[in-house]
């Protein structure tokens, strides 16, 4: 009968039996039907975004009108301004690895430690700067690091002596700031991914060092490290991403897309001026192609580095 669920044949005692299965506890069907919402998802908020995009950067677009013109959109983007948005995201990345993960990395040992006071204490602080709004932070962060003598960078650094300084207004001060910045957002949320990873060692591998004359700085390095190798290369490919992704604690900083010689302009940010405020959604879309680019081809040869492609003994 059209419509009716499958059979299958069974034979009980020299009698064919027809027994009804249901299509929807097929278990060759299964599989696919829990991966589906994934692919979905997947299809919907990524692939097809990326094709369009990809589409859309060899057009030349505007209101009611599209037209292909080729690879002159990435042409135009050989220019000073874009050069300089890539090692503005580039050195805040790489500075940001420096400090993001060797930081909450320390933290966490010592927050997993026996002899720790006020662990619980010292979780929540280190955590709750990440529950912040970026916009407030960014913005109370403006203010504390204001050029007037009042604000409160400068009035800590006169008391101690020193010339008030443009904190926005050079470029590594700038730089500076912006680490700050990333630091007192992200070291609780990193610090949570080491705690998670120490709490997964056992404490026998410890125990056992210590009975053979193992040092802390030899436990640390021989037992800790090595076994948080997973951990820290997560860490890293999201600080990658993160790096390369930063936006809003920039126009935060500056109220604004346009810093003084664009000192705080990134990557994204040079695409929102091209995609948005001059309304360039062809070479904005050729510009978030070769952000793609760039972060999917470092992760993949950190992760390459890393041996996480090599099949394991």
């Amino acid at each position: 009968m059209a419509g009716s669920a499958p059979e299958t044949a069974q034979v009980v005692k020299g009698k064919q039996v027809v027994k009804r299965t249901n299509f929807l506890y097929s278990q060759r069907l299964a599989p696919y039907v829990f991966v589906l919402p994934f692919l979905i998802s997947f299809a919907v908020f990524f692939a097809y975004p990326v094709l369009s995009a990809i589409n859309m950067s060899f057009q030349h677009i505007v209101p009611g009108e599209a037209e292909y013109v080729g690879f002159k959109n990435y042409q135009e983007l050989m220019n000073p301004t874009f050069w300089k948005a890539i090692q503005n995201s580039t050195i805040y990345t790489v500075l940001t690895i420096a400090l993001l993960i060797p930081i909450p990395l320390v933290l966490a040992v010592f927050l997993n430690s026996k002899v720790m006071v006020f662990k619980n204490f010292f979780r929540s602080t280190l955590f709750i700067p990440a529950l912040t709004s970026v916009v407030v932070a960014g913005t109370v962060f403006r203010l504390a690091f204001g050029e007037l003598e009042g604000s409160l960078m400068n009035s800590i650094i006169t008391a101690l002596g020193f010339e008030k300084q443009k904190w926005l207004g050079s470029q590594w001060l700038a730089m500076m700031t912006l680490l700050i910045l990333a630091c007192w957002r992200w070291i609780g949320i990193n610090l949570l991914y080491f705690m998670a990873g120490l709490q997964n060692i056992p404490k026998e591998l410890y125990e056992s060092a210590s009975i053979d004359g193992a040092t802390t700085w030899k436990q640390f390095t021989n037992i800790t490290v090595p076994l948080l190798k997973p951990i820290t290369i997560y860490v890293f490919t999201i600080s990658i991403y993160g790096g390369y992704a930063m936006f809003t604690e920039s126009y935060m900083l500056w109220s604004g897309n346009r810093s003084p010689k664009d000192i705080g302009l990134t990557i994204v940010g040079y695409l929102y001026r091209t995609g948005w405020e001059q309304f360039n959604l062809g070479l904005g879309s050729a510009v978030g192609i070769v952000l793609l680019l760039i972060t999917f081809t470092i992760t993949i040869i950190q992760l390459k580095f890393f041996g996480l492609f090599k099949k394991e003994d």
